[in-house]
């Protein structure tokens, strides 16, 4: 009898009812989960999910009931808009499962937001983010009120009821999201702008008040990223209205701009220290940081913002500053549920990303006490809590570990790892000249998709002399490689290729010059050598035994983060490439402030490696002294040699691939951006698709990282005017290339 049960539930499990495949999307991403995690907890692959959600594939037993049970579990906590039409699919979910109302809220009154205030669309709350649908194609809806359970609205209920729900939240701690921004209405009243168009009153009246109402009543935060991992501290970003109301200055001083933060004497933080309430060693600045010591395993954190203090930069967020309010909520909120609460700048978040999904330390249980200790030794796949020196090769100029150099001594490729990106260019042949066009193609997160997959050191160097070269050890190599010939090259397994060397930059150096002699190289720049078809043999290195792939979990959550608001935009990642193309033409204008998101997760994969290798920032550092960074174990310039160096590589090797098919050479390159000489304006004028499919190993038009997209056109007359004006033939026209305005001209050119 309990055979025939088992076949009974097999056969119920190979007809579970499954909602449609853009709902199955919409679920996962809601919940905040990757294609990755689906597919492992299903023990399919991650194509096998995305098939799923495509519509390409439907799921078969067993997967099929576990699938369609996951997908009922997400469907509870988010029940489908009721006012969005969902196209009839043969596997729709119930509708007993798509009436599900979300959890109700504990203690919480609800009133409407009055007409006079700006509506604007709901987006993620915590790291359980709803879809979100692009201003160019709906309405945006009016946000809810939410009152605080100890705090009374001082507003008047509006004639009409607001809908009894509240944002969703996989952790009831966090309900509110993980950040609000916190300003003062008209009539004076202070509220917070959370994610999910919810509106906290604030009874606090002080800084200090503040903080302890984010802590007590808020229930603002995110859940960690990892197991040993720690809860994302809540983020309060203050308006100029906000900081007014609190005695704070709506601007600094240059004098406190040069400090980074208000003088120590100011009456708000006289306010914190009576109230037992403490700053970092950075003080009471745009990002200022106010904790107590953490009592067990509850921290007492909170994080500020101050935009109009330049908490913000321009660069990487836009106009996002001078928004209101709760749109300023709504691209933060979008940034911390698909990358992380902001800790800093882009680039301290970008770092800090990697600490918080590979945590330095775990607990264990404690036999004697059967309580939680810290581990003896350092989280697995970790850099551990303590720094480690780097290689004196790997060092910056003015490095302790070179205190002994003579003064003004300037080191040379035999003495100093120097692994950069591409800044190159020649001039144009006469076949390039006869052409129309100049077309710039741009590799999408080119850094990120170096760091994917790449096997970087997590403990101290080795020093080695005379060592047999192994591509799978992470290091720096003393080699000469001045033997390679780019004139002939293996392409493929015993397929050598002959090339116009001349036209080509070495692979080996930022400035596409042949090396002369031995030099220092990280690992996957000896490796290509290698791939080239070319011996090695090293002087000397410094190898890391301990060693793993520490940037992967980093590379998939900033890809995903990328993919899903570019999918937001209206550029997908499987689109055709004269589509794509098509799609990328004004996406930024389809939502503008999603194109700030999507600059903001660029900038955190820039700065975030560019972190790895901080240098001194003034505080009176002197050469040959240490600087506050060196402390951190965060501090690792060969890692971010090794993501350099790949990324350059996996770019010639591009290139390369391109030449020996096509025949074409590139006339300029900067970084991630490659230029041809073409006959037409776009990209798939030169690039060799057949059939719709590209050349293998070479460029690939699309929006996942590592493929490329089109960076801009301009005519062949516009660069050879440019370099004439300049009288500059080696301009690197890359740097311009994307709107043709030469606002700069380097080394005098």
């Amino acid at each position: 009898m309990p055979e025939l049960f088992d076949r009974v539930d097999a056969l119920i499990a190979s007809r579970a009812v499954l909602p449609p495949p853009a709902e199955r999307k919409r679920l996962r991403q809601a919940h905040g989960f990757t294609l990755d995690e689906v597919a492992e907890a299903l023990q399919v692959r991650r194509a096998t999910v995305s098939a799923w959600e495509s519509g390409k594939t439907e799921p078969r037993p067993p997967e099929r009931d576990a699938y369609a049970r996951l997908l009922s579990k997400l469907l509870q906590l988010y029940p489908a808009d009721p006012s969005v039409t969902t196209p009839v699919h043969d596997t729709a979910a119930p509708a007993t499962l798509a009436s599900t109302p979300a959890p109700a809220p504990e203690t919480r009154t609800l009133s409407t937001i009055p007409a006079s205030e700006a509506a604007h669309t709901a987006v993620a709350e915590n790291t359980a983010p709803r879809p979100i649908t692009t201003a160019a194609s709906t309405a945006a809806s009016r946000p809810a009120r939410l009152t605080s359970p100890s705090s009374t609205s001082r507003r008047p209920a509006a004639g009409k009821a607001a809908p009894e729900t509240t944002p969703a939240s996989a952790d009831p701690r966090f309900a509110n999201g993980p950040l609000a921004v916190v300003d003062v209405d008209d009539n004076g009243h202070v509220q917070a702008y959370c994610v999910g168009g919810l509106v906290l009153d604030v009874p606090a009246k002080s800084i200090p008040a503040l903080v302890d109402w984010t802590l007590k009543e808020a229930r603002l935060g995110q859940p960690k990223l990892s197991g040993p991992g720690k809860d994302g501290d809540p983020l309060i970003v203050l308006t100029e209205a906000a900081l007014e109301r609190y005695g704070l200055p709506a601007t600094l001083t240059d004098e406190e701009k040069l400090a980074g933060r208000i003088p120590e004497g100011h009456k708000v933080i006289k306010q914190l220290a009576r109230a037992d309430w403490k700053l970092t060693k950075r003080g009471f600045g745009p990002w200022a940081r106010i904790y107590r010591p953490a009592q067990g395993s509850e921290r007492n954190c909170v994080q500020l913002c101050i935009p109009s203090w330049h908490a913000l930069d321009s660069r990487h967020w836009g106009e996002a500053a001078q928004l209101p309010a709760a749109e300023l909520a709504r691209i933060l909120g979008v940034y911390a549920s698909r990358v992380m609460t902001p800790r800093g700048s882009t680039a301290v978040t970008g770092l800090e990303l990697m600490t918080a999904l590979h945590p330095p330390t775990y607990a264990v249980r404690d036999e004697a006490t059967g309580r939680f200790r810290k581990a003896d030794s350092k989280n697995p796949g970790s850099l551990g809590e303590h720094p480690v020196d780097c290689a004196p090769c790997e060092a910056p100029d003015g490095h302790p570990l070179l205190h002994d150099l003579p003064r003004f001594h300037v080191r040379g490729p035999a003495e100093k790892l120097f692994e950069e990106a591409y800044d190159w260019a020649r001039p144009l042949t006469d076949d390039e000249c006869m052409r129309r066009h100049l077309v710039g193609i741009d590799v999408n997160m080119a850094f990120a998709a170096g760091a994917n997959g790449l096997i970087v050191g997590l403990g101290e160097p080795t020093h080695v002399k005379q060592p047999v070269f192994d591509p799978k050890l992470p290091g720096s190599w003393l080699v000469d490689l001045s033997h390679v010939d780019l004139s002939r090259v293996k392409v493929a397994k015993d397929k050598w290729t002959d090339l116009e060397a001349g036209l080509l930059p070495s692979p080996f150096t930022p400035k596409g010059e042949r090396p002369e002699g031995p030099a220092w190289y990280a690992t996957p720049t000896v490796a290509y050598a290698v791939e080239l078809g070319y011996d090695v043999a090293p002087l000397e290195a410094y190898v890391r035994y301990d060693n793993g792939r520490y940037l992967d979990a980093w590379y998939n959550r900033l890809r995903d983060a990328h993919l899903a608001t570019m999918a937001d935009l209206g550029v997908d990642a499987d689109l055709t490439p004269a589509d794509f193309l098509a799609a990328m033409d004004g996406y930024k204008d389809r939502d503008p402030e999603l194109a700030i998101v999507v600059s903001a997760i660029k900038a955190t994969v820039k700065g975030g490696l560019g972190k790895l290798r901080e240098r001194p920032r003034g505080e009176g550092w002197k050469p040959g002294q240490p600087w506050r960074a060196l402390s951190r174990p965060t501090w690792r310039p060969d890692i971010r040699a090794a993501v350099i160096s790949r990324t350059r590589i996996n770019l010639h090797r591009k290139i390369v691939k391109h030449a020996a098919f096509t025949g074409h050479y590139p006339v300029a390159i900067l970084s991630d951006c490659v230029v041809y000489a073409s006959n037409g304006p776009s990209p798939l004028d030169f690039l060799p698709y057949r059939d719709g499919k590209p050349l293998p190993g070479g460029f690939k038009l699309g929006i996942n990282p590592g493929l490329v997209k089109h960076e801009g056109s301009q005519s062949v007359l516009w660069g050879e005017e440019v370099r004439e004006r300049f009288n500059a033939p080696e301009l690197n026209l890359a740097r311009y290339i994307k709107d043709g305005t030469v606002t700069d001209i380097d080394n005098g050119e």
